[in-house]
C-alpha cells in the first residue's frame, strides 16, 4: 500500500455516527449522548485499555458541541505546556462561544504538580478538560482534580464491533478497497486485537502487506496466515498485547509459587520491553495482601515502600527495587487468609443484608439510647485477664460464624493457638 498514513489513522472516526462501541455511554439516552443533546459539557476522564476510541471520542465531542480542541501528551508535556495552553484557550474565549476542550492523554503520567496547574483553569471554567487513563484514575489522579470530573469506563470492543471496523476498512479504505482480499477465516485477527481497534487495523494492514509482498492475489486471510505474519512481526514485549497480560500473570504466578528465579527472569523480560515501573509495583502491591498477607505482614510493609520508592525514582533505577521486592515476597511464607476471610464476609453481608448491631457494642452519646439498652452489658477488654472478655461481637443471626481460618504456617499457627486459648466456648480454632 502505498501510504506513509497507518490504516488506523485513515479509519479514524470523525463523528459519533461512524463511532463503534461504548453503547453504554452513547447509545439512547445513554448519558454521554444525554450530555451532547444537551449542550452542557462536564469534564471528564475516559478510563479504558488502549485502542478503544478514547482519543476519537474526544475529538468528536468537541467537534459536536462546536468547541476549539487543545491536545496534550503526558508523556512529553510538562507544567510550562499546560499553562501556554490554558492560555491560549483564555484568548479563545468570547461571549458566545462555549469554552475549548483541553484533551489530555495518558492523564495519569502527569506528576502532582502538573495537575495542580489544571486545577483553576477546569474550576473556573477556561476549559472542559477531558482526561484519557488506562490505569485507575482513583489512584493516578489527584482527589482535587478527580472531583471536579465525570468518570467515564471505555469497554474492549466487541467480536461483531471488530467484525464491522474489518467490513468498513474493505469497503472504504481508499487503498484497501483496490486490492482483491477474501477473509476467510478472522477468529486469529480478532483474538490478536483484544478488543482494541486500532491493533486489529495494525494487524489488518501487515497481514495485507505481506500478501502484497509476496504477491498472492487475492489475499486470503486465515487464522494460519494472521498467526505466521504476526510472529514474524511483533515485538517480543507489546504494552497493548495479550502477551503483556501473560508476562505479567507469569510474574505475579512466580511470586506466589515461591520461585524467585522465575520471578525475576519475567520482571527482566518487562523491565527490557520498557514497561511502567509503577504497573509491577501496583501488582507487587496487590500480591503482598491476597498471597502473602498474615503469613508475612511485613511484605505489605515492603511492597508498599517499593511503590512509593518506584515512584519517586522511576526507571532504570526502579528495577533494583522491584527486584529486591519481588524476591523478598517470592521468598515470604504464602498465607491468602485474609483475602478468604473477606470474600466470605461480603457473601455472608450479600445473603443476609443489614442485620442490626447487636444492643451491646453499639454506640450509647445520649441518654435515650442508654436507656433503650444501647451499650448495656459491653464488656471492656482491657479490664478483664489477657486484655480480653469473651462475648458476641456478631450478629445474632451469624453467631460464633468462622469467616477468617488461620492457615498452616509459623505466624498463623501462633495467632490458632491464641485464639483457641481466649475462644474456649465460641470458635473452633
Amino acid at each position: 500500500m502505498s501510504t506513509n498514513i497507518p490504516l488506523a489513522e485513515r479509519m479514524r472516526p470523525s463523528s459519533l455516527e461512524d463511532f463503534l462501541g461504548q453503547k453504554h455511554l452513547l447509545g439512547d439516552k445513554a448519558i454521554l449522548n444525554n450530555m451532547l443533546n444537551s449542550g452542557s459539557l462536564a469534564s471528564m476522564i475516559f478510563w479504558g485499555p488502549p485502542g478503544v476510541g478514547k482519543t476519537t471520542l474526544a475529538r468528536i465531542i468537541a467537534k459536536s458541541s462546536d468547541r476549539i480542541f487543545f491536545s496534550l501528551s503526558a508523556v512529553h508535556s510538562g507544567v510550562k505546556d499546560v499553562r501556554a495552553t490554558i492560555e491560549k484557550a483564555k484568548n479563545q474565549q468570547f461571549f458566545d462561544k462555549p469554552n475549548p476542550v483541553l484533551f489530555i492523554d495518558e492523564i495519569h503520567r502527569f506528576s502532582k504538580s502538573q495537575q495542580d496547574s489544571l486545577l483553576s483553569a477546569v474550576e473556573q471554567g477556561t476549559v472542559t478538560l477531558i482526561g484519557a487513563t488506562t490505569e485507575n484514575p482513583s489512584f493516578e489522579v489527584i482527589s482535587p482534580l478527580l472531583s471536579r470530573c465525570q468518570v467515564y469506563i471505555l469497554k474492549p470492543l466487541e467480536k461483531e464491533e471488530l467484525r464491522q471496523l474489518i467490513n468498513i476498512a474493505l469497503k472504504k479504505d481508499h487503498y484497501l478497497k483496490k486490492l482483491k482480499i477474501r477473509i476467510d477465516e478472522d477468529e486469529a485477527l480478532l483474538r490478536y486485537s483484544g478488543g482494541d481497534a486500532r491493533k486489529l487495523y495494525n494487524i489488518l494492514e501487515l497481514v495485507v502487506n505481506a500478501g502484497q509482498a509476496e504477491s498472492i492475489e487475492p489475499i486470503m486471510i486465515n487464522n494460519e496466515y494472521v498467526k505466521s505474519r504476526i510472529q514474524e512481526n511483533i515485538a517480543l514485549y507489546d504494552k497493548n498485547s495479550e502477551q503483556h497480560y501473560d508476562i505479567i500473570s507469569a510474574f505475579i504466578k512466580s511470586v506466589r509459587g515461591s520461585d524467585p528465579n522465575a520471578a525475576v527472569y519475567w520482571l527482566a523480560r518487562m523491565v527490557e520491553g520498557g514497561e511502567d515501573p509503577l504497573f509491577i509495583a501496583r501488582r507487587l502491591l496487590i500480591l503482598s495482601s491476597e498471597d502473602i498477607g498474615l503469613a508475612n505482614p511485613n511484605a505489605l510493609l515492603i511492597a508498599t515502600s517499593c511503590f512509593q520508592a518506584v515512584k519517586l525514582i522511576g526507571w532504570p533505577e526502579s528495577r533494583i527495587i522491584l527486584s529486591e521486592t519481588a524476591i523478598y515476597l517470592a521468598n515470604s511464607p504464602k498465607s491468602n487468609s485474609a483475602y478468604q476471610a473477606i470474600n466470605k464476609a461480603q457473601e455472608q453481608v450479600k445473603k443476609t443484608g443489614d442485620l442490626p448491631v447487636p444492643l451491646h457494642i453499639r454506640n450509647a452519646p445520649s441518654k435515650l439510647m442508654k436507656e433503650l439498652g444501647y451499650g448495656e452489658n459491653y464488656k471492656y477488654s482491657h479490664n478483664y485477664e489477657e486484655n480480653f472478655a469473651e462475648q458476641e461481637y456478631l450478629p445474632e443471626e451469624l453467631k460464633n460464624s468462622l469467616l477468617y481460618e488461620p492457615q498452616n504456617n509459623p505466624r498463623e499457627n501462633e495467632a490458632r493457638k491464641r485464639l483457641a486459648s481466649l475462644w474456649k466456648n465460641g470458635y473452633k480454632y
